[in-house]
């Protein structure tokens, strides 16, 4: 359970039931599914079948004569539109143009009456593709022979706060490249008292969100307006301004409910193709992908990783050295950032004096990368943290008391240039340790690991609302935020009611819409509670710095004299609720003030990383030689979180990146044959079920209020998805001698492992 500081606060740091919930338990929720504007046509899309090829010619016209079809976009329809977007680099035409770059990729979209026509008329369309090479390994498409996938030079993107330039389109298939270093590493590893080298790969994966991508335009004289399941809308915005060169005032995005999103409904999407289907069409157009079309759409980087880890006869870690190449596909998205932050969390929360890292970001013929839960750390993670295991056997410790000798303390500046640590490791890795019972003796065939990580978390400080008081006394909070299902729609009506002391049922949210609420940059990086949460607090200060002056003047008195109380003023023997100055001070029981805020790059958030995203994670398995399969058996996480907002949902938030960190770990992997996508289903795509769960699941909060957001709060909700894989690489070698570099560790693959170790231990094989 959380730690009890309820004591401090009315509503903050309060269970309070969540505000969606009711509504999608019961179906009442509005999704972009359950919209439907008058006239609304709707759009399905031709896939190429190859993963390189140029489209020679393209037939449309029996498509476009089939009863209730009313048009038929390619690529070369585009004229008046600037037909390519993209968050770092515009890379991506909005329907293929000339060639295709990945199995999957749209070539065309028939618009039609219904859904059932355009499907139809698909089959009527004929393309006539010449194949090219394809490339699908990084360290292929760097080969000098590799054919090259984008031959013009790329527009930059909105993509801000980058500590490099983005070098995608310098003619070759080179995306992104990230180095780091510090100290003299070719020293430090030769006077080393113990070394451990490896090679780790992590898979690609699918953000599997229930809800897939879907997207509602009309495009009229009076601009753009997109009804879409967009994490980022003023991101998307940004995208439409460009394709359709218009001012910002003249894009309209609507965020309703969203169906989660795991990162994979970062940034912009499908908008641009929809955008485009209703501005050909001259009417309002759906586009809503299937499953297996989203698993076309966006995945999360697969990396191949290259470490050696050092340390000197002390156990203190001296020197870390890596060479990581990161799978962007076909399309850079927001994958340079990844490459960015991938080469940062390789370091891990530890204070390292000698590093080197250099990562390259490659285009290959695959389905396009971009932002997933973890961002760059999980794939880097489970290198470093198995380096750990392993480095610690190495030298006759305790894998938990060696982290604990090495984790970064609070307030260090371990990583050169950046916000000193803000968490507490060493609380965190207690707990855990405590929670498994990492001194009790194990059952035969059981392994136990426990894991950490710190990231810099990649939430650039760009964020404003408002809140309005009203003169009933209620209040309603202007929030760009995107509500994914985290209960941000809980969480920062709390932080109202805390700072006004009004009832939390009087809060009212109006979220996610352009034309409406003020500027966010994005809504991921866990960065809503510390960045909207600390907008929201100081936005309704300033509401409350406001009704004080009304107050003073109500009253005829100086403003120094006016003191505030738990939801009003006192003023000798006067005491007045907000709705009383409000009506007092407008003589009528009308009218609302209104607080702003506005958070940059200045001040508490100068410093980057906004806070340091940490915790600890813990697993026990037992392992079937016989079979490979692995079950967890406990599972233990500390989040580092500050302050729970909202103890419940910040539970909930851990315990689901520990589950996705899980599917990664055993189950998860998108699956390539011969340039074709395998297991582009859920049928063939394995997900953690709830049987896969541990019996014995043990989730704490830690909550030192050390961050800088509202209360001391900080974000969560991906740190614990960060380090499981390893732990699982850890706790299966625990358990069996097998020692696995390559996630997921399915049952055949920690099968064959068992069998290597006991060859090379010189056991029966059999």
């Amino acid at each position: 359970m959380s730690d009890d500081r309820s004591r401090d606060f009315e509503v903050v740091n309060r269970s309070v039931p969540r505000r969606d919930g009711r509504a999608k338990v019961s179906g009442r929720a509005l999704y972009v599914s359950d919209v439907k504007l008058p006239g609304m046509a709707y759009a399905k899309v031709l896939r190429s079948p190859y993963a390189h090829a140029r489209i020679v010619s393209m037939d449309t016209s029996k498509a476009e004569s089939h009863p209730g079809v009313y048009n038929v976009l390619r690529g070369d329809d585009l004229e008046g539109l600037n037909p390519y977007f993209g968050h770092a680099v515009k890379d991506h035409p909005l329907v293929a143009i000339d060639k295709v770059r990945y199995a999957g990729e749209p070539v065309a979209a028939v618009i039609a009456e219904d859904e059932l026509t355009a499907y139809e008329a698909l089959e009527f369309i004929h393309v006539e593709y010449e194949e090219l090479p394809a490339v699908m390994e990084p360290q292929e498409a760097m080969e000098p022979s590799a054919p090259l996938l984008h031959q013009r030079q790329f527009e930059a993107g909105a993509l801000r706060g980058f500590e490099g330039e983005v070098t995608a389109g310098r003619g070759t298939n080179l995306c992104q490249e990230h180095h780091i270093k510090w100290g003299d590493v070719d020293e430090a590893f030769a006077k080393a008292a113990a070394v451990v080298e490896g090679e780790y790969y992590f898979p690609m994966a699918y953000a599997y969100a229930m809800e897939p991508y879907v997207a509602i335009a009309e495009v009229g004289d009076q601009g753009v307006t997109i009804y879409s399941s967009a994490q980022h809308p003023f991101m998307v915005r940004h995208d439409l301004k460009t394709i359709f060169d218009m001012p910002v005032s003249q894009i309209r995005l609507i965020v309703p409910f969203v169906g989660g999103g795991y990162g994979s409904k970062s940034y912009t999407k499908i908008e641009p193709l929809v955008s485009a289907c209703a501005w050909k069409a001259r009417r309002p157009v759906k586009l809503q992908l299937s499953v297996e079309e989203a698993m076309l759409t966006t995945r999360g980087d697969d990396a191949l990783t290259w470490m050696r880890t050092a340390v000197d006869a002390d156990g203190k870690i001296i020197a870390r050295q890596a060479k990581i190449y990161m799978n962007t596909g076909a399309y850079a998205e927001n994958s340079p950032l990844v490459c960015e932050k991938s080469s940062n969390r390789c370091v891990g929360p530890y204070a390292i004096p000698n590093v080197q890292i250099d990562n390259q970001m490659v285009y290959t013929n695959t389905v396009p990368a971009s932002s997933f839960r973890g961002f760059g750390c999980a794939q880097v993670t489970l290198a470093g943290e198995s380096q750990i295991d392993e480095l610690a056997a190495k030298i006759g410790m305790d894998p938990y008391e060696f982290r604990v000798h090495n984790a970064a303390r609070p307030k260090q500046e371990f990583f050169p240039g950046m916000r000193p640590f803000d968490g507490t490791l060493t609380e965190d890795l207690k707990i855990v340790a405590d929670n498994l019972g990492w001194k009790e003796p194990l059952p035969a065939g059981h392994g136990r690991s426990i894991g950490c990580s710190a990231s810099d978390a990649g939430a650039y400080p760009l964020t404003s609302t408002a809140v309005r008081v009203h003169a009933d006394g209620s209040a309603s909070l202007m929030i760009g935020s995107t509500e994914l299902g985290q209960g941000s729609h809980t969480v920062l009506p709390q932080i109202v009611a805390e700072e006004l002391g009004v009832p939390f049922d009087l809060v009212r949210v109006v979220s996610s819409d352009t034309a409406i609420t003020p500027y966010d940059r994005s809504t991921g990086a866990s960065r809503t509670t510390t960045l909207m949460g600390r907008a929201v607090q100081e936005a309704s200060r300033e509401a409350m710095e406001q009704m004080v002056r009304m107050a003073a003047d109500v009253l005829g008195v100086q403003e120094a004299e006016v003191q505030t109380v738990r939801g009003g003023i006192t003023c000798g023997e006067a005491r007045l609720t907000w709705s009383e100055v409000l009506t007092r001070y407008y003589r009528l029981p009308d009218g609302e003030v209104i607080g702003r805020a506005y958070i940059r790059k200045d001040g508490d958030f100068a410093q980057l990383p906004v806070f340091w995203e940490a915790a600890s994670t813990g697993i026990e398995v037992s392992v079937d030689e016989e079979t490979g399969k692995v079950t967890m058996e406990k599972l233990g996480t500390a989040g580092d979180v500050g302050l729970a907002i909202n103890p419940a949902l910040a539970e909930g938030q851990d315990i689901g990146a520990a589950t996705t960190g899980m599917g990664i770990g055993m189950f998860e992997e998108l699956e390539f044959d011969r340039n074709q996508l395998l297991n582009g289903n859920l049928l063939e795509y394995r997900l953690p079920r709830f049987s896969d769960m541990p019996r014995t699941v043990k989730l704490e909060l830690v909550q030192n209020r050390d961050g800088v957001g509202p209360y001391g709060a900080k974000g969560g909700g991906e740190a614990s998805l960060n380090s499981l894989p390893a732990n699982i690489a850890n706790a299966v070698y625990s358990a069996t001698g097998a020692r696995i570099r390559r996630a997921p560790l399915t049952p055949e693959k920690v099968w064959r492992a068992i069998r290597e170790a006991r060859a090379a231990r010189g056991e029966n094989k059999s």
